[in-house]
Formats: C-alpha cells, structure tokens, sequence
C-alpha cells in the first residue's frame, strides 16, 4: 500500500504515506456560520491525529480556528503549514500554540519521510468578509511513496499541469456549501476535465455533499447530492484511466499507484 485517504467531508481528508498523516484543510463543526452539517457524522477523536496540517487557504471552512485547537490539545506537535501572511490576517493562529510555517507556491516542506510542495490554486484566499488580499489560495502536493494532489479550492488555470506535475492521486474539490459556484471553483465537470490536464492515476472527489445553508434545503438540493456520483460520470467519459473512488464521510480508499 502506497497512500491511503480518509474524507473526513467537506475538504478534510486524512492522507498517510509511509507512516505518516497529514490533514488537510480540517472543519469538525456541526455548524458554524450559516452552515450545518447536513450528511456525515463530525468526524471522531481519530481525525484530529495528525503530523502535519495543511490548511490551503483563509476562508473560515477550511481554516477554522476550533478545529485548529481540537488539533493542538491532541497533538501540541502537529505543525501547520499555511498559506504566506495567513498569521498575519488571522492572529489566533499564534495563540493555538502549534508549529507553523508559512508558505507559498514552490515552496517545500519536510513532513518526516514526506515532502510536501505548495502549489497555485485559482480562488480568493483572503480572510472574508474583511480584510486586504494578504494571502494566496493553494493546493499541496505531497510526495512519499506516492504523489498525492490536494487541490484546496480552485478554479481550471493555465500552466495548472505544470504547476502540479506528476501526480497519482488528485483529491479534487467538485461542489460546494451552496447552490452557485462562481470564478475560482470546480463543479463535477470542470474537475473531471482537471483530470485530462494533471493526469493523476486515481481520484478522489471531495468538497460536496456535507454543509449547507440554514433554511436553503429546498433550494435546489441536486447541487448538494449529485456532484460525486456526476464527477464519476464526467470523469468516465472525459478520464477513463483514471480510477476514481467516490468515498463516502469517514470511509478510506487505498488507491493503487506504480512507482
């Protein structure tokens, strides 16, 4: 076994590649803001176990500052690795007491075994609804045993095959937590067609199906269910090498990659 990924729901994934486990973008409410958590349980104790977080941009459902201290009374030697200037826009980073660096894309840091490289992402990572355009939005890709693509959130780019490079398994965001998905985001089609530029081997669709508006249930509900199981459709007519596992909350794929 090269890699195996947990999704957790929403963008939170568990990746472990040789001995190690990474976190991605972590969000254990069930509410906060104007979301609930309408499918899947809050992820257990487990999830919370990690040596490294990577946290891909600013906004409050992927850096969400509870689910940070979770972490840190867990594991006071978790470090973080977020985008350049997100201390500065977020001052409670500081105050959870963990390891951080800062980065931005090309930038490299060593996870034990793992390197993990910083990567451009097409979204606005600012800290809203205030605040200056401080820092960037990214994607991570992790390499060990295996090359892992998280994509944060972002939108189709140019030069995003180059950017992102060899790569086994993309874990692509293909929703959202509301019924429109404006610039700097993937729906199902547009990740599928992410998949015949960065070419990974497996996928694994994430970022769908999990928060919603309070009080928007009926309101085009397709746009909460349906983009995992269209992304398999896309994917099949647009991808048809890759192997795309459509997890469900807490479940784990253990994709099969050659190196």
């Amino acid at each position: 076994m090269a890699v195996e990924v947990t999704w957790w729901g929403h963008a939170t994934c568990t990746v472990e590649d040789s001995g190690t486990r990474l976190l991605t973008d972590p969000l254990f409410a069930r509410r906060f803001a104007h979301l609930r958590r309408r499918r899947g349980e809050v992820p257990p104790p487990e999830a919370a176990v990690a040596d490294a977080v990577l946290v891909s941009h600013l906004h409050s459902d992927h850096l969400h500052l509870p689910s940070l201290a979770r972490l840190a009374r867990r594991g006071p030697g978790t470090l973080l690795v977020v985008p350049r200037g997100a201390t500065r826009a977020v001052p409670g980073l500081r105050r959870l007491g963990l390891p951080l660096t800062e980065v931005e894309p090309g930038d490299e840091v060593a996870v034990g075994p793992l390197r993990v490289r910083a990567v451009p992402a097409l979204h606005d990572g600012r800290r809203l609804p205030v605040g200056p355009h401080r820092s960037p939005a990214l994607g991570y890709v992790i390499s060990g045993a295996a090359h892992t693509y998280f994509a944060g959130d972002t939108g189709l780019f140019d030069g995003m095959a180059e950017a992102v490079g060899d790569v086994d398994v993309a874990l692509l965001p293909v929703g959202g937590w509301g019924p429109y998905l404006g610039h700097g985001h993937l729906d199902a089609r547009r990740a599928a067609e992410a998949l015949t530029r960065i070419a990974p081997r497996a996928a694994v669709p994430v970022h769908y199906g999990t928060y919603w508006p309070i009080g928007m249930d009926g309101i085009r509900p397709h746009e909460f269910h349906a983009p995992g199981d269209e992304f398999v459709r896309h994917a099949a007519r647009l991808a048809p090498g890759v192997a795309v596992h459509r997890l469900a909350h807490g479940e784990r794929a253990r994709p099969e990659v050659a190196r």
